[in-house]
């Protein structure tokens, strides 16, 4: 019944184009199973669209054999759509918007859409020219990031010391050695202050000394994330900010008291007398993908990007993984930042695709990396864009996009992707809202999330410190 709802949505050539879909793997399998040395066992619904195949059937008809099948939910990782024969009822609706910004202004090449559910094409505008994307970028590290180390991933910052602990005194340096962790704030400098309290230290004769890749507030300069870390682990140096997100915490949360007589020193390597004391474990990569994307926050995204490569190796993969030619994807950064990021619709739709296609094993979706419209904070909170969405959205000075995929009756999950190119980013916010929900009323709004739109809450994990003994 699922499969003749999304049928009767559909033209006359998609619904002869599917057909000829089923009759060619109808006739492989043939093929098949004679070279094997046996007669190959069709369905009777399969052998009735067979032999109609060469019979002058009205294709209405034709289209309700095709529906009584069942659609393959196994498709390669790497199939992608042809641009060509989209639906044409929603497509017709897409050259309208298009038009409607056209007479606003904005010129139509620099606009770009992508609509599919089911494998199935129902709009195209230009959707596999590479466009400006903005934060849309960041699918791409998502999925490099997912891919290079796991949802569970966590990273390590390693933390020692040189010398004995005396009396509540580390008699040496306290040693950081990062490990690209690109949540490290203040709360977590609070916690690494009471963790070490805890082990007896509350003042470290020598220096702060970082090592590696360490990262404090979002900064990548390591001087400044260790003058952040020997302000965060004492109380009595907080400046305001650090003083605000204390305030966030748990009530009863102890106030850190390690006070560093030297200085903070950034070397190569650590020194080879460290001995550890704590590992600190970030979020899961899955939880870090998570904030980075509700909030878009373009500092995260460049230091992910980094630890899978760089932008060329995420663009690579991204588009490796979405089944795209590689000029669809095409990278500076891994933030969005700039126009020179530009991603074709139909390979943002990819990207979402493929980032499904990975969390399944691990019971996930991409709700567990991606916001949900009208559910989680950050920059879709202001948005009117359909209850339940999971996408991401960008913006730049001349650049609006968005990208993901919105729950529907009849439909189930449909994948959309837009790319505006002008400088009017409040008007393409509400253009895009507009045709969204205009979209919605035909395919009808669901009252619940669908399972494959739904985060898994047994998931969730937070960042934590372990002593080492």
């Amino acid at each position: 019944m699922a499969v003749k709802v999304f049928l009767s949505v559909l033209s006359k050539s998609q619904q002869t184009m599917l057909k000829i879909r089923y009759l060619t793997a109808v006739l492989a399998f043939g093929i098949l199973a004679l070279a094997a040395g046996c007669s190959p066992s069709i369905s009777s619904n399969a052998t009735s669209i067979s032999a109609q195949s060469g019979a002058a059937q009205p294709r209405e008809n034709q289209a309700e054999n095709i529906a009584s099948q069942p659609i393959s939910k196994t498709e390669p990782v790497n199939q992608v759509l042809s641009p060509e024969n989209p639906d044409s009822v929603t497509n017709k609706k897409i050259q309208e918007y298009v038009n409607k910004l056209a007479a606003q202004g904005f010129p139509k090449e620099k606009q770009g859409v992508w609509i599919e559910a089911n494998k199935v094409l129902l709009a195209n505008h230009q959707g596999t020219v590479p466009l400006p994307a903005a934060s849309v970028t960041k699918a791409a590290t998502t999925l490099a990031a997912l891919q290079t180390f796991g949802p569970e991933h966590q990273f390590v910052t390693l933390i020692g010391a040189t010398g004995p602990i005396e009396n509540g005194v580390l008699k040496g340096d306290l040693v950081i050695q990062g490990g690209e962790d690109p949540f490290f704030v203040w709360e977590e400098a609070v916690a690494l202050g009471n963790t070490l309290n805890q082990l007896g230290i509350k003042r470290v004769t020598g220096n702060l000394v970082i090592a590696g890749n360490f990262y404090m507030n979002f900064e990548p300069n390591p001087q400044t994330s260790g003058n952040f870390l020997k302000e965060g682990l004492n109380s009595k140096e907080w400046p305001a900010e650090a003083e605000d997100q204390y305030l966030t915490l748990p009530q009863g949360t102890p106030r850190p008291e390690v006070a560093i007589d030297g200085s903070v020193q950034v070397v190569s390597s650590p020194p080879e007398s460290v001995k550890p004391l704590v590992r600190h474990l970030s979020f899961p990569v899955a939880e870090l993908l998570k904030k980075m994307n509700m909030y878009s926050n373009n500092l995260m995204a460049e230091m992910l990007a980094d630890s899978a490569g760089g932008a060329k190796v995420v663009a690579q993969k991204a588009a490796e993984a979405a089944g795209v030619p590689a000029q669809e994807i095409q990278l500076i950064n891994g933030s969005g930042l700039g126009e020179e990021n530009r991603i074709s619709p139909r390979a943002a739709v990819g990207m979402f695709q493929a980032i499904e296609r990975y969390l399944q094993p691990y019971q996930m979706t991409i709700a567990d990396v991606f916001a949900i419209a009208g559910k989680d904070l950050g920059v879709l909170e202001v948005r009117k864009i359909p209850a339940y969405t999971v996408l991401k959205t960008g913006t730049l000075d001349r650049v609006s996009s968005l990208a993901g995929a919105m729950p529907t009756q009849k439909l189930g999950s449909v994948w959309v992707a837009i790319m505006n190119g002008g400088e009017n980013q409040d008007e393409f916010r509400n253009q895009q809202e507009v045709l969204l929900n205009r979209l919605l009323i035909d395919w009808g709004a669901v009252q619940s999330p669908p399972a494959e739109l739904t985060p898994n809450p047994n998931k969730t994990k937070t960042s934590s410190n372990e002593v080492v003994k």
